[in-house]
């Protein structure tokens, strides 16, 4: 079991199918105009999964209906409806570009707006798809690279997700997928980006001080790259049926995150703008009007500790791992160019 779900260093980059097939994608994609929440994510139905295999052998990847899942992504995110569609990178992109939209029958309340802060904007809907807690949506200004692989260290890797969540006692990811080009087929050939990591991952708290017993998730996530310089974060909770890809040990209350996404566009060489939205229901008798005033906080504070990662400078390991990072996709490139030469 590794211990980070976005653990990663600065490899060859993989030759995706994302770039094999660009192609196909405006015969294959023509029907495209999915309506989100209409549509189950996952199949309980065997006949009707669409699997894959994990690097574990014997273990199989449901995966989800991404069409719906980014569709139900875009209903409810500006950012990443933009980052998408495309269009909207460098200065007098991001947030100056949206198009401000609300899930259909719905309407977003503001909790906060400042601009003069980092976290800017923060609003909500209440008891989203009638299920109980609400969509919380953070917005963020931040400064420096825009680089959705290291931005996601501080959801899914365990040492950066406790400097800012102290309840967190375990992030891991348990089964990756085997071969990314699954997804990516899955996906479309690149309609919602190229996927840089896929998997099945587990998230285990701690005892709350105000009381709140250790919760646990078992969620599908992954890290889409997109071709103007944008990324996609997004997660899924699994099903009961996929309870089989629990670690052992004892079970606790669960969790779930009913959608969860994260979008990041440049808005220039060192500067981008951040949209997180998130519905997670803490499971149990908890009423919901006593754990969103957790979650809108520990959000928050989230962006105030990744910022000083980012705009840490030369030298930084931010910056260390982008030049590596280079010399690879260089390498990489050059190989290429001998081995496609007539």
């Amino acid at each position: 079991m590794e211990n980070n779900f976005s653990s990663h260093v600065a490899t060859a980059p993989r030759a995706s199918l994302v770039g094999k097939c660009t192609s196909l994608v405006g015969l294959l994609l023509i029907s495209s105009g999915a309506t989100a929440f209409t549509s189950p994510i996952f199949q309980k139905a065997a006949t009707l999964q669409r699997t894959a295999p994990s690097k574990t052998e014997g273990v199989e990847i449901e995966l989800p209906d991404f069409e719906e899942m980014f569709g139900r992504i875009q209903a409810v995110s500006p950012l990443a409806k933009l980052a998408i569609e495309g269009g909207g990178a460098g200065e007098g992109g991001g947030f100056a570009k949206v198009v401000e939209t609300s899930p259909a029958g719905m309407k977003w309340k503001k909790v906060e707006k400042n601009k003069k802060k980092q976290v800017h904007q923060i609003d909500r809907i209440d008891n989203f798809q009638n299920l109980g807690p609400p969509l919380l949506r953070w917005r963020a200004s931040m400064e420096g690279p825009c680089h959705g692989m290291m931005f996601a260290d501080f959801i899914m890797n365990v040492d950066r997700r406790q400097s800012w969540d102290p309840q967190i006692d375990n992030v891991c990811e348990l089964y990756p997928i085997y071969d990314l080009d699954a997804a990516n087929i899955a996906m479309g050939f690149g309609k919602f980006g190229d996927c840089q990591k896929c998997g099945v991952g587990y998230t285990l708290t701690k005892q709350h001080p105000i009381g709140i017993t250790p919760r646990e998730q078992l969620t599908l996530c992954g890290i889409n790259n997109l071709s103007d310089g944008s990324w996609l974060i997004w997660g899924t909770e699994l099903e009961e049926w996929h309870n089989h890809l629990m670690p052992e040990g004892e079970r606790r209350t669960r969790a779930r995150s009913h959608l969860f996404s994260i979008a990041l566009v440049p808005t220039g060489d060192n500067s981008f703008d951040a949209e997180y939205s998130l519905q997670l229901d803490f499971g149990g008798n908890l009423p919901h009007w006593m754990t969103a005033p957790l979650v809108l906080d520990s959000v928050k504070g989230m962006f105030g500790v990744a910022q000083p990662f980012f705009n840490a400078g030369e030298g930084s390991e931010l910056d260390e791992f982008l030049k590596e990072e280079k010399i690879q996709q260089e390498k990489f490139e050059d190989r290429n160019s001998i081995l496609f030469t007539p």
